[in-house]
């Protein structure tokens, strides 16, 4: 990009608002070298950094990074064997600290699965070093100072140097403060060529003794090294001396240290200043309420409500600029102090500051394009910089221009044509935008000339614009309208300010009536341009208010099936809960019962245990909830049960009397046996009048319906069959059946054997064998009941 169109644009103005955001040396370098570029890839890295830098400043408020210095020249120094001094020590070790500090911080990220374009790819190439970066924290100070811990022998070198610092202070205040106080100027104590002394009276030198090193500038006061501590002060200087050479010595054991790793470290200073940078487009994109824009190969501009950032962002009026896709020319026309000039500037910096990876103030969906080159013929009164430019000057610029400029040349021009004969100008002005049309290339222009308004209708790919101005107040409203060419509004703003009508009545006849006619059509097009404006914001009004509502439906819709979902995912839990619950009692029973039946030489198991068994079986069931089912509430209310009540035991399919109620199960009595039933199972029935057959018959007729003579173990397991036939032959027995069949095919005959030794053991069991040949032979057994 040539730099005269970074000047014009005051491009360097941006950075600058940049700079200020900017903590480390090497971010600042970044920043300095920082061009646009027209390389898509590598612009497209540029906008996902800032995108990333803009998303941490939302999520944590910005990369944690302090102010660095500039490293680059100590890792030269050491790699030429120079030792550093501790100040370029501590400098080095913040950088170490900071590496360590941000892979922390990016770990923490990475950890809360948030999702990154580039920010990561930098992460990784930081290189921490932990016993270098422990090394010099304990060694050296943030200000450069080498600590006791750098070394046992400098830890007591300076304990040495401190008790001696003691002893001298101690020997002098002795001095100060006794009856020799009269013979010193002063009753302190000082230091003179790094050696401890007091200040003594002229007349008095010879009284202490000792060396004198220096006198006041008058001479009255001489400062003396008394003779009794300079022994003192000798030996404090020795252990300084021991002190400085100790100092040298770790400086320039540290500074070997670093010598392996100096890539490492200048690696990662340079991360730094690219997540420095990073972080800076993001707190300049926050001030500004900035965005970073799409990429279209296409070249398709469109700006958003754009702002130029180097105005007040309180005072700018925003515009929406497009360019490129409907077409590729703009005139704007109209008179000065519109704004024409700024919005030419705005387009032209934007662009730039796109195309250097920097957030751009514009609203979302905009997008810029990749132009080769930018170039700008801008300079009259209204610039931001002044700038006088004569008709030769500008000209001279515009053949440079045509001589460049290619299909992705992005072109500026302000006032094209100005400054010569209106009539020549305006022809120039319309031969070099057909020639810069001939090239493809992208165009922006404002001129004064009325001829360029017709321009823009008949040539493809160019469209008239202009920028308002409101004739009420008399003042621009800096407002860019693409599609309206610009009109003079010379007649309105003399009639406002009292010029007699009827010159200008006059004024107008004098007009040719082309003019006058393309003015009456602009006016027209912008009453039409208001009412349409009018009507489009009714409309977006209703059209806002209609999505809103969509959106809260959407959203509601959205949190019914999540709760929806979540209450089906919670009683499938519970069910499953009660089903694992109900088959750990089930088989916990079952295993008592196969116990009882494998205890053969302690007798037969008895009826009442088989019953009590079921009955815990039946108990597994769990009670529905009816709180809110009003009918079936109702009945179970009806349904109050007392001792002396027939009832129908459901579990079995038998009617009983109650007799006394046990917490929530009933003792029930059914036939000769009284066995304990949860409330639940129970159903009141009318009392029969008169019973006409025994018991046994009674529970046949109630039981038989739904109890068959024959059951078909075929196709079931060995453990799930054994079962069955025990809950299968209890039923049958209480049903009445004299005899039943039992089918468990031919197979292994593993199934057919472990029956056979089932119905041995069965106290109820009469007789057994196998079916007729004609009934399934030995795939059937018979089973007779006692």
């Amino acid at each position: 990009m040539n730099n005269r169109i970074l000047e014009t644009l005051e491009f360097e103005k941006v950075k600058q608002l940049v700079r200020q955001f900017v903590v480390t040396a090497q971010g600042t370098e970044e920043l300095a070298k920082l061009v646009p570029i027209n390389q898509q890839e590598k612009l497209t890295d540029w906008l996902a950094e800032t995108e990333d830098g803009l998303k941490v400043q939302r999520l944590r408020g910005g990369i944690p990074i302090p102010k660095l210095e500039n490293i680059r020249p100590h890792m030269k120094r050491i790699e030429i064997g120079a030792d550093l001094n501790g100040l370029e020590l501590a400098q080095v070790a913040r950088v170490l600290s900071t590496t360590s500090e941000l892979k922390r911080f990016f770990a923490d990220l990475a950890d809360s699965e948030i999702e990154f374009l580039r920010l990561y790819f930098w992460a990784e190439q930081l290189v921490t070093i932990p016993e270098l970066n422990r090394r010099l924290k304990e060694s050296i100070d943030e200000d450069g100072r080498v600590t006791d811990d750098a070394s046992p022998e400098l830890k007591i070198i300076r304990q040495n140097i401190r008790r001696s610092e003691q002893t001298v202070r101690e020997q002098l205040d002795g001095i100060v403060r006794g009856k020799n106080a009269k013979y010193l100027s002063d009753t302190i104590i000082t230091m003179r060529n790094d050696r401890y002394v007091i200040p003594v009276k002229q007349e008095y030198r010879g009284v202490f003794g000792g060396v004198v090193h220096d006198q006041s500038a008058s001479g009255q006061t001489l400062f003396v090294e008394p003779k009794q501590i300079v022994e003192l002060n000798n030996r404090l200087r020795q252990y300084q001396i021991a002190e400085r050479n100790e100092i040298q010595r770790i400086l320039s054991e540290l500074s070997a240290e670093l010598v392996p790793h100096r890539h490492e470290i200048i690696h990662n200073a340079y991360v730094i200043g690219k997540l420095d940078l990073m972080n800076a487009k993001a707190r300049f994109g926050k001030e500004l309420k900035a965005i970073v824009p799409a990429i279209s190969v296409e070249n398709h501009v469109i700006l958003k409500q754009a702002r130029h950032p180097l105005i007040d962002q309180e005072k700018v009026v925003a515009n929406d600029i497009s360019i490129g896709k409907e077409y590729q020319a703009i005139v704007i026309t109209g008179p000065n102090t519109g704004g024409k000039t700024i919005t030419l500037k705005t387009l032209g910096l934007l662009q730039l500051m796109g195309q250097s990876g920097l957030p751009i103030p514009v609203d979302e969906e905009s997008q810029i394009g990749i132009f080769e080159e930018v170039f700008a013929d801008i300079g009259d009164e209204q610039s931001i910089e002044q700038s006088l430019s004569t008709f030769s000057s500008h000209m001279t610029n515009t053949v440079d221009i045509l001589a460049h400029v290619n299909e992705k040349s992005l072109v500026l021009f302000d006032e094209l044509g100005a400054g010569t004969d209106p009539q020549e100008g305006a022809a120039l002005a319309i031969a070099i935008l057909d020639d810069l049309g001939k090239k493809s290339a992208y165009v922006m222009a404002t001129t004064h000339y009325p001829e360029l308004k017709v321009y823009g209708y008949n040539r493809a790919n160019t469209i008239n614009a202009s920028m308002e101005f409101d004739v009420d107040t008399l003042s621009p409203t800096y407002r860019l309208l693409i599609g309206v060419p610009g009109r003079s509004n010379a007649f309105e703003i003399s009639s406002r300010l009292g010029l007699d009508q009827s010159v200008i009545n006059e004024a107008k006849q004098l007009m040719n009536d082309e003019s006058q006619d393309l003015n009456e059509m602009i006016a027209d097009l912008e009453n039409r341009r208001k009412m349409a404006e009018t009507e489009y914001l009714e409309m977006r009004h209703y059209v806002d208010e209609a999505q809103e509502l969509y959106e809260n439906l959407k959203e509601a819709y959205r949190y019914f099936f999540e709760e929806r979902e979540k209450e089906i995912e919670k009683a499938k839990k519970k069910a499953n809960e009660l089903v694992s619950e109900a088959q750990e009692n089930a088989e916990k029973i079952i295993a008592d019962i196969r116990k009882m039946q494998q205890q053969v030489g302690q007798g037969n198991v008895k009826e009442h245990q088989l019953i009590d068994a079921k009955t815990k079986l039946a108990n597994l069931h769990q009670e529905e909830q009816l709180k809110k089912n009003k009918v079936l509430k109702k009945a179970k209310e009806q349904k109050t049960l007392k001792p002396g009540d027939e009832v129908l035991v459901t579990t079995y399919g038998q009617r009983g009397t109650l007799l006394r109620k046990n917490g929530e199960q009933w003792q029930v009595e059914i036939g000769i046996l009284k066995m304990n039933v949860s409330e639940s199972e129970l159903t009141p029935v009318a009392p029969q009048k008169e019973p006409k057959q025994r018991v046994i018959h009674a529970v046949r007729s109630e039981s038989a319906s739904h109890v068959s003579n024959q059951l078909d173990l075929r196709g079931k397991r060995y453990e799930e069959a054994l079962s069955e036939v025990d809950q299968y032959l209890d039923s049958a027995i209480l049903a009445g059946y004299p005899q039943v069949t039992i089918v468990h095919g031919k197979g292994t005959g593993a199934l057919r054997q472990g029956i056979t030794d089932y119905l041995k053991n069965h106290r109820s069991v009469k007789s057994f064998e196998f079916a007729p040949a004609n009934q399934g032979g030995n795939g059937a057994t018979i089973v007779k009941f006692k």
